[in-house]
């Protein structure tokens, strides 16, 4: 994905930045799993424990298809990363 000019100093570029990359992930699953995670996420108001055991690994199998790590490294400043100590 192409670098926007100026993303630090223009909040509503990073907005756009994230739709992007949220976009790029949600269109990784087929449209029934799509279908499947909204009805698993609505039914579960954020709670797992409104969710059956099957729900549950069903949700995770969808999540890691999205992938939320890649995701989330593409929105951290230079591509990612967050450097570590040298301890």
């Amino acid at each position: 994905m192409p670098r926007l000019p100026g993303r630090k100093a223009v909040p509503w570029m990073l907005i756009l930045d994230a739709a992007l990359v949220a976009r790029a992930h949600w269109t990784r699953l087929d449209d029934r799993d799509r279908r499947e995670l909204t009805r698993i996420v609505r039914k579960s108001h954020g709670l797992p424990a409104n969710l059956t055991p099957k729900e549950r690994s069903e949700l995770l199998r969808l999540v890691r298809l999205l992938d939320p790590v890649t995701a989330g490294r593409k929105l951290l400043p230079f591509h990612g990363g967050v450097r570590r100590s040298r301890r």
